[in-house]
């Protein structure tokens, strides 16, 4: 994390300097334990620490259990949902990304990416690596500890630093709210175009078996000798030179299958993941908000009720021995409120850090858009080629020995649309 010189509270960090920390890629890697039991491994792959080893879920909990016990006053992004009974690939693949997210986003997070456990998760290659989590974690205290700054926050923060909070969690609740919807168009807009590659699919197979005169998988048309009457057919030649270009055209149709599906699946990788990565740092930052002040803030008011009761009773209690007894524990519970303070000053000192954190993603913004806007250029652009393929070749669907049929001309081809 760079700080620069005077306030160690302002950060100093852009998205490109936070993207270029580490690039994470979690492969799937499905194995089989006797004959109905499956499981599944990832491939973790690091090019910061040039590594690449193998992570079960369970490790990513722990793992995760560490950075919440390392550093409760940061955002640590959330896991997806354990496995349920009857997982599919769909939750499975579904699963694979969500972990894929989360480890990049704690792999580029300053803080995190500086820590033993980190550097642990992505390169120790041996069996016991949750042990080996737990015993780099737990052997020392958590940020609060160990941060020289810890015992001075408070000269750090603004004086307006609760009004400044507030204001900060209300702007990023909408800003997640905004973008929820924009990754729900977004996955509508990419499923589309894959729904989109599957009628089209559809369409050319439908031609071909019209060439072919299959119907359901039996033979029709297309095997069938009886010579067609002539108030059936002006020509005989007619239908077998439609057969011939209906064939073709199936082959064009499949083609402008695949080009949708590559744009829906580019979609959504390029789209609809990044805004899933920007909606689960924001909500790592509303879940912040929520242990500060049900975690320290809470510790701290109700560590106060408890003195101001002691000492009541104290006044109260006239026996000797009691109030000595009572001067003690009220010296220890004063002594337990000094460091509740200075925990929910150093906490308000890491959501400050963290809400510039937030600040930092936001040009990811402009990432997303351009590559919404150079997927649909290039699935259009690609497909319309295509398109303009396919029309010449509608005119042998309109020619025949003596026909004076034509093919249709747009509007664009000088013909009034009316």
């Amino acid at each position: 994390m760079q700080m620069p010189q005077g306030n160690p509270l302002l950060l100093s960090c852009t998205l490109q300097e936070l993207l270029a920390r580490d690039t994470v890629q979690v492969e799937l890697i499905p194995e089989k334990k006797g004959l109905f039991l499956k499981h599944v491994e990832y491939e973790v792959s690091s090019q910061r620490f040039k590594s690449s080893v193998y992570r079960r879920y369970n490790d990513f909990v722990v793992f995760h259990e560490m950075l919440l016990h390392k550093f409760p006053y940061r955002m640590v992004p959330a896991l997806p949902p354990k496995r349920v009974l009857g997982a599919d690939r769909e939750f499975i693949e579904g699963r694979r990304r969500a972990l894929k997210r989360f480890i990049n986003l704690v792999a580029r997070h300053p803080p995190f990416s500086e820590d033993t456990i980190l550097k642990l998760f992505l390169s120790f290659s041996g069996s016991d690596v949750q042990n080996k989590l737990k015993e780099a974690a737990q052997c020392v205290g958590d940020e609060f500890m160990n941060c020289k700054l810890a015992a001075r926050a408070k000269d750090f923060l603004p004086s307006d630093i609760q009004t400044q909070f507030a204001v900060s969690r209300e702007l990023i609740r909408n800003i997640y709210n905004s973008f929820y919807k924009l990754r729900d168009r977004a996955e509508r807009i990419a499923s589309r175009a894959i729904d989109n590659a599957a009628d089209l699919l559809i369409f050319g197979k439908e031609l071909r078996q019209v060439a072919f005169g299959v119907c359901g998988g039996v033979s029709a048309l297309g095997s069938d000798t009886t010579p067609l009457p002539s108030w059936a057919a002006l020509h005989l030649s007619t239908w077998g030179s439609l057969k011939q270009a209906l064939k073709g055209l199936s082959v064009e149709f499949a083609l402008l299958a695949d080009k949708a599906a590559q744009q829906g699946k580019q979609e959504e990788n390029d789209v609809v993941e990044k805004l899933n990565l920007f909606l689960d740092l924001l909500q790592s930052y509303k879940d912040l908000c929520e242990r500060h002040e049900k975690g320290v803030l809470h510790k701290h008011q109700r560590a106060l009720h408890k003195d101001g009761l002691m000492k009541r009773q104290a006044v109260l209690n006239r026996e000797p021995e009691s109030v000595e007894q009572l001067e003690s524990r009220i010296l220890e519970q004063e002594s337990v409120i000094q460091t509740m303070e200075l925990r929910n000053y150093f906490s308000l000192y890491c959501l400050h850090q963290e809400t510039q954190l937030i600040h930092a993603y936001l040009p990811l913004t402009s990432h997303i858009l351009g590559a919404f806007v150079n997927s649909q250029i290039q699935g259009h652009k690609e497909m319309s080629k295509v398109w303009d393929d396919l029309k010449p070749k509608l005119s042998c669907l309109f020619a025949g020995p003596h026909s004076a049929l034509t093919p249709p001309r747009s509007p664009q081809d000088g013909v009034c649309p009316h």
